[in-house]
């Protein structure tokens, strides 16, 4: 190595993802701080994370329980202590799905998500008796899963005609994840449609008491006079594609990971970190495969498993050099941890290694 190193990091082999404790900590602050000025709940999903750490973190700043995206990433987070859990999916349910619920429901509180009449028929048939709560999907604009918000009402009825207890509605803005105006669209779309699915249910002589929403690129502009929840997921860490939407700024990316140059050619050089290490996502507005917090203008032209291809503009002095290491900030933060069996944290007592104790958790 002909240069110093850029920055700071553990003596260990790359690449890795290390996480920011500080930075961490007043992200989880802000978005508390504007979540309880606007009088709402914050449920964080915590498939960005998987971490018990971070989640310890989320519910120190007030959270009141936990999104998941699947029956195992529940069952991680339960043997980890964490006792409210949201499986915000609507679940098509087995009996071997059904079993695994209903010992959930033995040790957490825990809500379930229906989108049909089949659905709820179907969960409710199998789980009998089991200590659940459901909340009805609405489609705000995404257009992947989740009822019309004029149909919430029939699938909530035929929910409690089966023994479930319906508590209220929630929807995923995702197509909030845009340039220009798409997060402040989503955001008015996701009021419009968890508004008609709350009036839906009161027509159907079931009111609803959670109104759920909020991605973290719409937190900005959720409406409190609507929702009553709010279940981010990115915000803790942040990430490539919410420094592009401008939902975050560089000062806020609080994971990155640490790679080293293996290559160089003039102002391009190779890192070894790949998609194995970042993820693959590359939405069409994005501008790269990730950014480099050191190399604001660069940009990751292509990657392979264990390779990134980082272009330097011109100018850039001085340009590093083999053995240097650098930060990459990955595109989806939520696919690089997935990625990773722990991450390390900066943290005031020193370095720490955070199990990722929901990784590859996806049925």
């Amino acid at each position: 190595m002909t240069e110093t190193p850029l920055i700071e990091t553990p003596p260990i082999d790359t690449p890795y993802l290390l996480v920011d404790d500080a930075v961490l900590r007043r992200n989880l602050r802000a978005l508390a701080e504007r979540a309880a000025a606007s009088g709402l709940q914050v449920r964080p999903h915590a498939k960005t994370h998987k971490c018990a750490q971070v989640a310890r973190r989320q519910l120190d700043c007030g959270a009141t329980g936990f999104t998941v995206a699947t029956i195992g990433e529940a069952e991680a987070f339960a043997d980890a202590g964490f006792t409210d859990l949201f499986i915000a999916y609507p679940l098509w349910l087995t009996e071997g799905k059904a079993a695994r619920l209903r010992s959930l429901a033995r040790r957490a509180t825990l809500r379930l998500a229906v989108d049909s009449v089949d659905g709820a028929q179907q969960m409710a048939a199998l789980l009998g008796s089991a200590p659940v709560e459901v909340l009805i999907e609405v489609d705000s604009g995404m257009r992947r899963s989740g009822t019309q918000p004029e149909h919430a009402g029939a699938v909530a009825e035929a929910a409690a005609t089966a023994g479930l207890p319906v508590v209220g509605v929630f929807t995923f803005p995702g197509h909030g994840y845009g340039p220009g105006s798409a997060r402040a669209d989503a955001a008015r779309q996701e009021a419009e449609a968890l508004a008609a699915a709350a009036e839906s249910l009161r027509r159907h002589r079931i009111e609803p008491t959670v109104i759920s929403g909020g991605s973290t690129p719409t937190v900005a502009f959720a409406d409190a006079g609507v929702l009553t929840e709010i279940r981010p997921g990115v915000y803790p860490f942040n990430d490539a594609q919410q420094l592009e939407i401008g939902s975050c700024t560089w000062s806020e990316v609080a994971l990155v990971a640490v790679a080293t140059v293996v290559g160089r050619d003039g102002g391009r050089i190779v890192l070894d970190a790949g998609s194995k290490t970042l993820g693959a996502d590359r939405p069409a507005w994005a501008t790269g495969f990730g950014r480099l917090p050191e190399f604001p203008d660069a940009r990751i032209v292509s990657l392979s498993e264990h390779h990134a291809v980082v272009e330097l503009p011109p100018d850039t002095k001085p340009l590093p050099a083999l053995g240097d290491r650098v930060r990459v900030i990955p595109n989806h933060v939520c696919s690089a941890v997935n990625l990773a069996d722990e991450l390390l944290a900066q943290t005031a007592d020193g370095i720490e290694a955070w199990p990722i104790i929901a990784r590859g958790a996806n049925h």
